[in-house]
């Protein structure tokens, strides 16, 4: 996962504009236009955006535009839970794009639509039923949910608009639920409730673990013995610059960027502790140990 991960990481960052722009605005919107549709339609067809789910059977037949078009099928029926649904994950969608990119959200969200579309492939191969239909964004708005969760876990949100609760403990409850489901499916011999949800979330697996395991080690580096030296270093040495008159002293000539205001001046990351040299003797000093 983590080979998988950095060649992520290597391609947005070779590609930034890869992807479409507000991606969640175009999702709530096909969802919105949707669902217009077949408020039209139900009277006389209450099946007449069928044409717009995915299953095996109708891909097969050439009907390729349901690898795309199932994430526009609405979740809801009621317009109020419809309406809360969109913009809580317009919300979540949206910020995560600002945290990592139009690149990357793109590439999890699309893989995420495209390990739906294998896991229904794939549980309809294992049930033998071809007709097993995908209609909505249920699991790929889940783990972008749980994206959301583990990146900004402190984040509140308003339960039933009155209960302040955190994203984390929503989290940990739709785990719980989720994990439930699956457990229970296995009961039943559902084996395409099983199949399709956990290949479904398999992008969180590749994008979010690995994040995770590097947060972790920046948190470590952050806190570690020589970090916290380093910085406690470099507020005595600030208070002494404030109140001898420069900013920059060279640890090894002494002159100081008051009295050669042209002289660039450098800190080694070699030295224990917290030392400037002038661009005469950055590279040409012994360094410091931390005796």
């Amino acid at each position: 996962m983590k080979k998988i991960y950095d060649g992520v990481q290597r391609f947005c960052a070779a590609h930034p504009r890869f992807g479409i722009s507000n991606l969640m605005r175009v999702i709530v919107a096909g969802n919105v236009a949707v669902y217009v549709l077949m408020l039209l339609t139900q009277s006389n067809d209450v099946n007449a955006l069928n044409f717009l789910t995915f299953n095996l059977h109708a891909l097969l037949r050439g009907e390729v535009w349901r690898l795309v078009t199932f994430v526009f099928v609405p979740a809801y029926s009621s317009p109020f839970s419809l309406l809360i649904s969109l913009y809580f994950y317009y919300w979540i969608g949206s910020t995560l794009e600002r945290q990592w990119g139009t690149a990357k959200f793109n590439l999890y969200y699309f893989s995420g639509m495209l390990l739906t579309v294998l896991g229904a492939v794939l549980a309809s191969l294992i049930t033998g039923n071809y007709y097993l239909t995908v209609a909505g964004t249920n699991y790929v708005n889940l783990s972008m949910f749980f994206a959301f969760a583990v990146l900004f876990p402190n984040a509140q949100v308003l339960l039933f608009f009155i209960i302040p609760v955190k994203m984390k403990w929503l989290a940990y409850l739709d785990g719980a639920l989720f994990a439930f489901d699956i457990i229970s499916a296995v009961g039943r011999h559902n084996w395409g409730g099983v199949v399709l949800p956990i290949v479904a979330l398999l992008n969180f697996a590749v994008f979010i673990w690995p994040e995770v395991h590097y947060l972790r080690q920046r948190t470590q580096y952050q806190a570690s013995r020589k970090t916290v030296q380093f910085r406690q270093a470099q507020q005595q040495q600030a208070r002494q610059q404030e109140q001898q008159g420069y900013h920059h002293k060279c640890a090894v000539c002494g002159k100081t960027d008051t009295d050669y205001p042209d002289m660039q001046f450098r800190y080694c990351s070699k030295c224990a502790g917290y030392h400037c040299f002038c661009q005469d003797h950055i590279f040409n000093h012994v360094h410091f140990t931390e005796e």
